[in-house]
């Protein structure tokens, strides 16, 4: 499995997300798994990475948090929790969904 995670230069949700990460990653017994953190430095990298904010979380390749018509750009990005307030990290269970998915302990992740 490919873990990364992009970011923005300075980001201050990339040091939680790499915590976060780790945490979902442990749930999942992959522990040792390396995880790659790529800073996306400007506009040009962020269209070529179809970049959807900072943090981005890429299992695999894919945005698990992808949502249709999202703008593609340098930002930060806002994703919802379970209450549908707008927070700068997804929810640990979503995440935990996901990487669980791609390792094929689970089904799909449900999309709200």
């Amino acid at each position: 499995m490919d873990v990364e995670l992009l970011v923005v230069p300075d980001c201050p949700g990339a040091a939680p997300a790499r915590e976060m990460l780790r945490a979902a990653l442990i749930h999942a017994e992959l522990p040792g798994l390396e995880v790659r953190v790529t800073v996306i430095a400007d506009e040009r990298q962020a269209q070529q990475r179809r970049f959807a904010g900072s943090p981005t979380f890429l299992i695999d390749g894919v945005d698990p948090f992808a949502e249709p018509g999202r703008p593609i750009g340098m930002s930060c990005r806002i994703y919802r929790d379970t209450a549908g307030h707008g927070c700068n990290l997804p929810p640990l269970a979503e995440l935990i969904r996901a990487i669980d998915h791609a390792a094929g302990q689970t089904e799909a992740p449900a999309r709200s």
